[in-house]
């Protein structure tokens, strides 16, 4: 019998943690943390553990929202065996150290409290296994109930360098977890790779499944709007912030403006980025003829760059027009995106692009739907009139809600459940399905409640 029991991001993007119980071995797909929430909120609900077997971790990217709980579970549960892809494993030594500090004052609230700290951080992954991709490794639990092993493949995702979907096989069972996917290229990272032959349950993502994708037009047609909106704006004499998360978005953008200005279509100006990017834009140019992507001659590190942490006085934007890409994504309070988006707003030259998902409860979203002349309240600050441009443009590294559905139309699963969405994007993903394909069952995912997965689907 196959168990399914969603510990967190089930219903929300932030979390993600599921659960399988395959004849008795026990497995969990990522291990994230919400960034949004705080204290045992933030967590997933590894209570609902308490009574169950748990062997295996396999963590599909490095993002914290799938990997930044890893340091609370291992507590709890010591003995379970971690696995990634190289990437991923090469990544998280850098953000999994970065947040220590953060994460240690999110969950408790405090900056004298300390939870976990480096010395374990390096414990934990130094036990990481690595998986190559469509490598496949047999796998069974200390109180598995059959003679069969279960067999496990890491498949390209195409989201970010080292994310993988994870393909499990159990006797007549195959089933497919997306992990955060992308069908078509971005500027960097090629398309996922899929199973090859039908499989039978898919755990599918939705975030982007509620967006209406005619309204939002292409890669190349959005690419071409924000150049022409860059040079209007550095015509100008203004600076253009572009807040990116530092794992992925920043790579493919920096990537992106660099290639437009190479080809001359974008204003050769300054780009400036800061923090752990630079860390992460290394790992990435190391690997650069490992993994599936275009432009692996390039290295993003001799990509010509300013430090933001060394411009002290943001009146040098004024002075010299340049491309700011910072973090966080969502422009969080006590961020480099947050602190420059405030300073950004009062001058009428200058622009913030959006070019990425926003929480509804983040200061990001707030800026993403206001405009020049709106007067808007930003954490605690009194009321600001917007003086810059905002302008937004879509640059996924999540697949469109067409893309998930082709996903579903070329696996022809018996079962889908939807996880990493909102409500909205789960229903209509759902509904779609089941207007095309009326003998799947589908099922929307939520924290603690289980699904029994038997062979007769």
């Amino acid at each position: 019998m196959i168990k399914f029991l969603p510990l967190g991001g089930a219903d929300e993007i932030g979390a993600s943690c599921f659960y399988l119980n395959i004849d008795g071995t026990g497995i969990l797909l990522d291990c994230g943390i919400h960034p949004q929430k705080t204290k045992n909120e933030s967590l997933p609900k590894f209570e609902l553990l308490e009574t169950e077997t748990l062997d295996f971790l396999f963590i599909s990217h490095a993002h914290q929202d799938h990997i930044g709980a890893l340091p609370f579970l291992v507590k709890k549960m010591p003995y379970v065996k971690i696995y990634s892809t190289k990437q991923t494993l090469e990544i998280a030594r850098i953000t999994l150290h970065n947040s220590v500090k953060i994460t240690n004052e999110q969950l408790t609230g405090t900056v004298d409290e300390i939870l976990y700290n480096h010395e374990d951080i390096d414990l934990i992954l130094r036990s990481v296994i690595e998986f190559e991709y469509n490598e496949t490794k047999e796998i069974l639990g200390l109180r598995h109930e059959t003679n069969e092993s279960i067999k496990v493949t890491f498949l390209d995702a195409g989201h970010i360098l080292g994310s993988a979907s994870i393909l499990i096989e159990y006797q007549n069972q195959r089933i497919f977890y997306t992990g955060d996917i992308k069908i078509s290229s971005q500027t960097i990272m090629n398309g996922a790779d899929l199973p090859d032959k039908p499989i039978d349950i898919l755990i599918s993502e939705s975030t982007y499944a509620s967006t209406n994708s005619k309204e939002i037009g292409t890669m190349k047609t959005e690419g071409n709007k924000l150049v022409k909106e860059a040079n209007r704006i550095l015509d100008l004499g203004g600076s253009i912030l572009i807040p990116v998360f530092s794992l992925g978005k920043m790579q493919e953008i920096m990537m992106f403006l660099y290639n437009k200005m190479k080809s001359g279509k974008l204003t050769k100006t300054k780009i400036v980025i800061g923090g752990i990017s630079r860390k992460l834009a290394h790992v990435y140019d190391l690997n650069r003829f490992l993994v599936n992507r275009k432009y692996s001659k390039i290295k993003l590190s001799e990509i010509e760059q300013l430090n933001y942490f060394d411009i002290k006085n943001p009146d040098y934007y004024k002075r010299h027009p340049s491309i700011v890409l910072a973090s966080s994504g969502m422009m969080l309070e006590n961020t480099i995106s947050n602190r420059l988006m405030k300073y950004w707003l009062h001058h009428k030259s200058f622009g913030i692009f959006i070019v990425g998902y926003m929480d509804p409860a983040t200061p990001g979203f707030t800026i993403a739907n206001s405009e020049q002349g709106d007067e808007i309240e930003i954490g605690i600050d009194k009321k600001i009139e917007i003086k810059c441009f905002i302008n937004g443009f879509h640059f996924p590294s999540h697949s469109t809600r067409e893309e998930l559905l082709e996903i579903v139309n070329i696996l022809k699963p018996k079962r889908v459940i939807l996880v990493h969405g909102e409500t909205e994007a789960k229903e209509w993903l759902g509904h779609e399905i089941l207007k095309s394909n009326k003998d799947i069952k589908v099922h929307s995912a939520s924290v603690g409640n289980s699904i029994t997965l038997s062979e007769e689907n």
